[in-house]
């Protein structure tokens, strides 16, 4: 039986730090640091995502875990690596200190690194357990490799390069959706396919919830250009208007904020259109578009 966002999120944040792999006492700085960004909070949309995903498709929660713990350890690295003063320089992130400002920079660089390969470590460790089994062996490899693209070179680090490369120099709309696209959107997409193919998905399913993770995972980075904007401090757990201040391209820059809430009101009226066909069984994903929409007002 699908559960609700709280049930989900609070699954993942009861096993959250389960998997992680003993550390040796001489690197527990890098352990405390890993720790320090993981346990900080967050919505933890993409595993909440992936496990709803999987319930929807009929798989087993509970065997999913590993690949949500591992998608929020390849967010929270993102997220360690986007503050540091080589990148969006920000002091402050879900309402603490950013990791570099504790630990410093080399040390949040590391820990970054650290969360990176223990996601992997944790699917593939998972996938051993399987090998007597091809049929579940083959849902997890699908669902690693899913995860590994959209948060690789043909996905989240893309969209994160060409972010670096066109700061202070406006861009087209063209090029500031291929940027949201891949380095917002591609991991939630990522784990909106993982969750249903560890779960029993027909294509029509994955056709549909495709187009829905392309519709939603835009439109939360058009939201986060909004409350950049809009937002309060106290709310965000970071700093507003440091897009302004880094003269980054966001929705907002470009087309002005009344044009960012038509855009972001066609995106999520694209999403619920896409799932459209399975409504009574999917209310869960048409209220996160509808909390998304509610968010921004």
């Amino acid at each position: 039986m699908e559960k609700t966002y709280e049930e989900y999120k609070g699954l993942v944040d009861r096993h959250l730090l389960d998997l992680m792999p003993s550390v040796d006492s001489k690197s527990n700085t890098l352990y405390e640091a890993m720790k320090y960004s993981l346990s900080s909070g967050g919505k933890r949309l993409r595993p909440v995502l992936l496990l709803a995903c999987c319930d929807f498709a009929g798989g087993n929660v509970l065997e999913a875990l590993p690949y949500a713990t591992a998608i929020e350890y390849i967010h929270t690295y993102s997220l360690i690596h986007d503050d540091l003063p080589a990148m969006d320089n920000d002091d402050l992130r879900r309402g603490k200190p950013t990791n570099h400002k504790v630990f410093g920079d080399a040390m949040a660089i590391l820990a970054g690194d650290g969360l990176q390969t223990t996601a992997f470590e944790i699917m593939s460790r998972d996938m051993t357990l399987y090998l007597d089994d091809m049929e579940q062996l083959k849902k997890r490899v699908r669902a690693a490799n899913i995860i590994a693209k959209g948060s690789g070179i043909r996905g989240m680090v893309a969209g994160q390069s060409a972010d670096i490369e066109n700061e202070k120099n406006r861009v087209s709309n063209e090029m500031l959706e291929y940027i949201h696209t891949n380095k917002t959107g591609a991991l939630i997409k990522a784990a909106i396919l993982a969750g249903l193919y560890l779960g029993d998905p027909d294509d029509r399913m994955i056709e549909c919830f495709s187009q829905y993770a392309d519709n939603f995972g835009l439109a939360f980075q058009i939201s986060d250009d909004i409350l950049d904007v809009t937002g309060d401090v106290k709310v965000m757990g970071k700093n507003p208007g440091q897009d302004l201040k880094d003269e980054k391209n966001t929705f907002t820059s470009l087309n002005g904020l009344d044009k960012a809430y038509e855009i972001l009101d066609i995106l999520l009226g694209n999403a619920l259109e896409a799932i459209a066909e399975y409504y009574d069984n999917a209310e869960f994903f048409a209220d996160l578009v509808n909390k998304l929409r509610v968010r921004d007002k």
